[in-house]
């Protein structure tokens, strides 16, 4: 495999193997989420995993183009702490089920990204662009979260 494209494979694992963990670690508290009150214009259970693993490889793709570029160190730091972040979410809202914390940890992560979608749209177009779907599908969980605390 030439040294582009595993480079490649590496950039788009990082995000989906966070997913996967956040995932494993989650998924005895989906019992509860099914539970509980959920607001209008919620989305099936079978559409998240779908959505992430979507948004996940976007994401490695736009980590990928922007590690190619000069001075992209910023970026990538804000990236880790965007993913960290994002991991730690799942955690907070589906296991502890700590709804307002949840959402306050969310916006945190919206900025995070916000930011991080910045940056690499500086250093590379494409890889600004990519990071799109991801801040409005976290602007929407935003909302979700947030009619979840106020039902429940």
């Amino acid at each position: 495999m030439k040294k582009e494209t595993k480079s490649l494979v590496f950039y788009i694992a990082m995000p989906l193997i966070v997913g996967a963990l956040s995932a494993l670690f989650t998924m005895g508290a989906m019992k509860d989420f099914a539970l509980i009150n959920k607001p209008p214009l919620s989305p099936p259970a079978w559409l998240f995993p779908v959505v992430w693993t979507i948004l996940y490889v976007l994401m490695g793709i736009a980590s990928y183009l922007v590690s190619k570029e000069k001075n992209s160190d910023l970026a990538l730091l804000f990236y880790t702490v965007q993913l960290f972040f994002n991991f730690l979410w799942s955690i907070i809202f589906f296991n502890f089920q700590n709804y307002l914390f949840a959402f306050v940890w969310l916006v945190a992560l919206w900025i995070l990204i916000l930011v991080t979608t910045v940056l690499f749209w500086r250093l590379n177009k494409t890889a600004g662009l990519l990071m799109i779907p991801y801040l409005l599908w976290v602007t929407f969980a935003g909302y979700l979260n947030f009619a979840i605390y106020l039902l429940n």
